[in-house]
Protein backbone atom coordinates (compact mmCIF):
# COMPACT_ATOMS: atom_id res chain seq x y z
CA UNK A 1 0.00 0.00 0.00
CA UNK A 2 1.42 3.54 -1.19
CA UNK A 3 2.69 6.05 2.16
CA UNK A 4 0.87 8.69 1.19
CA UNK A 5 -2.47 10.47 1.90
CA UNK A 6 -4.48 12.20 -0.70
CA UNK A 7 -6.28 15.10 0.63
CA UNK A 8 -9.02 15.85 -2.02
CA UNK A 9 -9.89 19.57 -2.24
CA UNK A 10 -12.53 21.17 -4.65
CA UNK A 11 -12.38 24.77 -4.27
CA UNK A 12 -15.32 27.02 -5.36
CA UNK A 13 -13.91 30.84 -5.87
CA UNK A 14 -17.10 33.23 -5.10
CA UNK A 15 -16.99 30.81 -1.67
CA UNK A 16 -13.38 30.40 -1.33
CA UNK A 17 -12.99 33.13 1.44
CA UNK A 18 -11.32 30.21 4.43
CA UNK A 19 -9.07 28.28 1.32
CA UNK A 20 -6.22 29.92 3.87
CA UNK A 21 -7.64 28.59 6.55
CA UNK A 22 -8.03 25.23 5.32
CA UNK A 23 -3.96 25.84 4.03
CA UNK A 24 -2.91 26.00 7.40
CA UNK A 25 -4.76 23.09 8.63
CA UNK A 26 -3.04 20.71 6.09
CA UNK A 27 0.29 22.49 6.85
CA UNK A 28 -0.35 21.78 10.39
CA UNK A 29 -0.72 18.00 10.64
CA UNK A 30 0.88 15.62 12.18
CA UNK A 31 1.66 13.02 9.92
CA UNK A 32 1.86 8.87 10.83
CA UNK A 33 6.19 7.56 10.52
CA UNK A 34 6.20 6.33 7.16
CA UNK A 35 4.13 8.48 5.38
CA UNK A 36 3.84 11.67 3.27
CA UNK A 37 0.76 13.42 2.79
CA UNK A 38 0.16 15.61 -0.50
CA UNK A 39 -2.98 18.16 -0.74
CA UNK A 40 -4.54 18.28 -4.36
CA UNK A 41 -6.77 21.19 -4.74
CA UNK A 42 -9.00 21.38 -7.73
CA UNK A 43 -10.41 24.78 -8.50
CA UNK A 44 -14.32 24.48 -10.04
CA UNK A 45 -13.99 27.70 -12.47
CA UNK A 46 -12.61 29.15 -15.76
CA UNK A 47 -9.74 30.63 -14.20
CA UNK A 48 -6.28 29.59 -12.28
CA UNK A 49 -7.51 32.61 -9.56
CA UNK A 50 -5.86 30.33 -6.59
CA UNK A 51 -3.03 29.01 -8.44
CA UNK A 52 -0.43 31.75 -7.19
CA UNK A 53 -1.90 32.28 -3.81
CA UNK A 54 -1.05 28.34 -3.11
CA UNK A 55 2.10 27.74 -4.97
CA UNK A 56 4.52 28.34 -1.74
CA UNK A 57 2.44 25.84 0.48
CA UNK A 58 4.75 22.63 0.35
CA UNK A 59 2.58 19.87 0.01
CA UNK A 60 -0.15 21.76 -2.74
CA UNK A 61 -0.84 20.10 -6.00
CA UNK A 62 -3.46 22.61 -7.44
CA UNK A 63 -5.20 22.49 -10.78
CA UNK A 64 -7.92 24.50 -12.68
CA UNK A 65 -11.19 22.85 -14.35
CA UNK A 66 -11.20 25.51 -16.85
CA UNK A 67 -15.01 25.68 -16.22
CA UNK A 68 -17.49 25.32 -13.42
CA UNK A 69 -18.72 21.59 -13.13
CA UNK A 70 -19.94 21.01 -9.85
CA UNK A 71 -18.75 19.67 -6.58
CA UNK A 72 -18.78 15.81 -7.58
CA UNK A 73 -16.52 16.24 -10.91
CA UNK A 74 -14.04 19.01 -9.22
CA UNK A 75 -13.27 15.83 -6.56
CA UNK A 76 -12.96 12.96 -9.56
CA UNK A 77 -10.88 15.29 -11.35
CA UNK A 78 -8.46 15.85 -8.28
CA UNK A 79 -8.62 11.91 -7.56
CA UNK A 80 -7.46 11.45 -10.58
CA UNK A 81 -4.56 12.92 -9.80
CA UNK A 82 -3.90 11.19 -6.30
CA UNK A 83 -0.89 9.05 -5.85
CA UNK A 84 -1.86 7.93 -2.48
CA UNK A 85 -3.60 4.95 -1.24
CA UNK A 86 -5.55 6.96 1.32
CA UNK A 87 -8.26 9.96 0.46
CA UNK A 88 -8.61 11.91 2.76
CA UNK A 89 -11.70 14.84 2.07
CA UNK A 90 -11.50 18.45 3.26
CA UNK A 91 -13.94 21.10 2.02
CA UNK A 92 -12.26 24.29 1.15
CA UNK A 93 -13.73 26.19 4.15
CA UNK A 94 -13.31 23.11 6.78
CA UNK A 95 -10.33 22.36 9.25
CA UNK A 96 -8.67 19.22 9.47
CA UNK A 97 -7.19 18.87 13.55
CA UNK A 98 -3.32 17.95 13.86
CA UNK A 99 -4.09 14.75 14.70
CA UNK A 100 -6.52 14.25 11.84
CA UNK A 101 -3.82 11.48 10.06
CA UNK A 102 -2.49 10.31 13.08
CA UNK A 103 -5.69 9.11 14.45
CA UNK A 104 -7.55 7.75 11.49
CA UNK A 105 -4.58 5.95 8.94
CA UNK A 106 -3.77 2.82 11.57
CA UNK A 107 -7.41 2.13 10.88
CA UNK A 108 -6.13 0.95 7.14
CA UNK A 109 -3.97 -1.60 8.60
CA UNK A 110 -6.43 -3.56 8.48
CA UNK A 111 -7.56 -4.84 4.79
CA UNK A 112 -10.71 -5.84 5.74
CA UNK A 113 -11.38 -1.28 6.78
CA UNK A 114 -12.30 0.64 3.44
CA UNK A 115 -13.66 3.33 5.07
CA UNK A 116 -13.13 5.90 8.50
CA UNK A 117 -13.43 9.11 9.87
CA UNK A 118 -12.87 10.83 13.25
CA UNK A 119 -15.71 12.93 15.13
CA UNK A 120 -16.32 16.55 14.16
CA UNK A 121 -17.49 19.80 15.89
CA UNK A 122 -19.01 22.54 14.55
CA UNK A 123 -17.03 25.71 14.17
CA UNK A 124 -19.08 28.56 14.73
CA UNK A 125 -18.84 32.09 13.28
CA UNK A 126 -17.33 33.59 16.36
CA UNK A 127 -14.71 30.75 16.72
CA UNK A 128 -15.68 28.84 19.22
CA UNK A 129 -17.15 25.30 19.01
CA UNK A 130 -20.40 23.21 19.28
CA UNK A 131 -19.63 19.07 19.73
CA UNK A 132 -22.68 16.80 19.08
CA UNK A 133 -23.38 13.29 20.35
CA UNK A 134 -22.59 10.58 17.30
CA UNK A 135 -25.31 8.37 16.53
CA UNK A 136 -22.73 5.42 16.36
CA UNK A 137 -20.79 3.98 19.25
CA UNK A 138 -16.85 4.21 18.54
CA UNK A 139 -15.19 1.68 16.85
CA UNK A 140 -15.70 -1.06 13.42
CA UNK A 141 -18.61 -0.84 11.83
CA UNK A 142 -19.88 -3.79 9.78
CA UNK A 143 -20.85 -3.40 6.16
CA UNK A 144 -24.84 -2.51 5.57
CA UNK A 145 -24.74 -1.11 8.97
CA UNK A 146 -24.99 2.54 8.30
CA UNK A 147 -27.74 1.82 5.62
CA UNK A 148 -30.02 0.07 7.99
CA UNK A 149 -29.51 2.80 10.41
CA UNK A 150 -30.72 5.74 8.16
CA UNK A 151 -33.41 3.25 6.93
CA UNK A 152 -34.52 3.19 10.64
CA UNK A 153 -33.91 6.72 11.93
CA UNK A 154 -34.59 8.46 8.44
CA UNK A 155 -31.02 10.37 8.62
CA UNK A 156 -27.65 9.54 7.23
CA UNK A 157 -25.58 8.61 10.90
CA UNK A 158 -21.84 9.69 9.57
CA UNK A 159 -20.90 13.27 8.64
CA UNK A 160 -19.21 12.18 5.37
CA UNK A 161 -16.96 15.90 4.36
CA UNK A 162 -14.29 14.19 6.43
CA UNK A 163 -13.90 11.05 5.22
CA UNK A 164 -11.01 8.97 5.27
CA UNK A 165 -11.00 6.06 2.28
CA UNK A 166 -9.61 3.80 0.39
CA UNK A 167 -8.63 5.32 -3.50
CA UNK A 168 -9.11 2.05 -5.33
CA UNK A 169 -12.48 1.83 -3.53
CA UNK A 170 -13.85 5.11 -4.18
CA UNK A 171 -12.65 4.90 -7.67
CA UNK A 172 -14.39 1.71 -8.16
CA UNK A 173 -17.19 2.93 -7.17
CA UNK A 174 -17.15 5.79 -9.44
CA UNK A 175 -15.80 8.73 -6.93
CA UNK A 176 -18.45 11.09 -6.06
CA UNK A 177 -21.36 10.60 -7.93
CA UNK A 178 -23.80 13.23 -9.92
CA UNK A 179 -26.48 14.00 -7.20
CA UNK A 180 -28.57 17.52 -6.74
CA UNK A 181 -26.92 17.19 -3.31
CA UNK A 182 -25.94 14.81 -0.38
CA UNK A 183 -23.06 13.63 -3.27
CA UNK A 184 -21.03 12.11 -0.55
CA UNK A 185 -23.47 10.14 1.45
CA UNK A 186 -24.01 8.76 -1.54
CA UNK A 187 -20.66 7.53 -1.94
CA UNK A 188 -20.61 6.28 1.32
CA UNK A 189 -23.87 4.72 1.27
CA UNK A 190 -23.05 2.41 -1.72
CA UNK A 191 -19.06 1.77 0.03
CA UNK A 192 -20.31 0.73 3.54
CA UNK A 193 -22.69 -1.29 2.36
CA UNK A 194 -20.05 -3.69 0.85
CA UNK A 195 -17.27 -2.81 3.21
CA UNK A 196 -16.54 -2.19 6.62
CA UNK A 197 -15.23 1.00 8.24
CA UNK A 198 -14.13 2.95 11.76
CA UNK A 199 -15.50 5.11 13.62
CA UNK A 200 -12.91 7.01 16.18
CA UNK A 201 -13.90 8.92 19.28
CA UNK A 202 -11.90 11.43 18.52
CA UNK A 203 -12.54 14.94 17.36
CA UNK A 204 -10.33 15.17 14.12
CA UNK A 205 -12.03 18.10 11.81
CA UNK A 206 -13.77 21.05 12.34
CA UNK A 207 -17.53 21.63 9.99
CA UNK A 208 -17.43 25.07 9.78
CA UNK A 209 -20.88 26.93 9.93
CA UNK A 210 -20.80 30.07 8.40
CA UNK A 211 -23.70 32.16 6.30
CA UNK A 212 -22.34 31.60 2.22
CA UNK A 213 -22.43 27.97 2.78
CA UNK A 214 -24.07 25.70 0.21
CA UNK A 215 -25.87 23.80 2.66
CA UNK A 216 -27.76 27.19 3.29
CA UNK A 217 -28.22 27.95 -0.05
CA UNK A 218 -32.48 27.53 -1.04
CA UNK A 219 -31.55 25.45 -4.03
CA UNK A 220 -29.53 22.75 -2.38
CA UNK A 221 -32.26 22.60 0.52
CA UNK A 222 -35.26 22.10 -2.03
CA UNK A 223 -33.05 19.24 -3.67
CA UNK A 224 -33.28 17.03 -0.46
CA UNK A 225 -35.31 14.60 -0.90
CA UNK A 226 -33.98 13.80 -4.64
CA UNK A 227 -30.64 13.38 -3.25
CA UNK A 228 -31.91 10.91 -0.93
CA UNK A 229 -33.99 9.32 -3.02
CA UNK A 230 -30.86 8.62 -5.09
CA UNK A 231 -29.26 7.16 -2.25
CA UNK A 232 -32.10 4.70 -1.41
CA UNK A 233 -31.80 3.33 -5.35
CA UNK A 234 -28.33 2.81 -4.76
CA UNK A 235 -28.37 1.24 -1.78
CA UNK A 236 -31.08 -1.06 -3.02
CA UNK A 237 -29.63 -1.77 -6.38
CA UNK A 238 -26.35 -2.96 -4.41
CA UNK A 239 -28.46 -5.24 -2.18
CA UNK A 240 -30.67 -6.62 -5.11
CA UNK A 241 -27.08 -7.33 -6.71
CA UNK A 242 -25.74 -9.26 -4.16
CA UNK A 243 -28.24 -11.23 -3.09
CA UNK A 244 -28.66 -12.32 -6.91
CA UNK A 245 -24.90 -12.87 -7.45
CA UNK A 246 -24.95 -15.38 -3.90
CA UNK A 247 -27.77 -17.02 -5.21
CA UNK A 248 -25.73 -17.72 -8.72
CA UNK A 249 -23.10 -18.80 -6.56
CA UNK A 250 -25.29 -21.33 -4.15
Amino acid sequence: MSTTVSIVTALYPPASGFVEAARDSVEGLEVPPGWQVEWLVQEDGPEPSWERRLARSPRVRYECNGARLGVSTTRNLALRRARGSLVQVLDHDDLLLPSALSAVVPAFDSPAVHWATGQADDLLPDGSRRAFPPDLPAGLVPPGALNAFAAREGRFPVHCAGLMLRTETLRAFGGWIATPRSEDVATLAGISELYAGVLFPEVTWLYRQWPGQTRREPQWLSRGNQGMEIVAQRVSAIRSLTRSRRSEDA
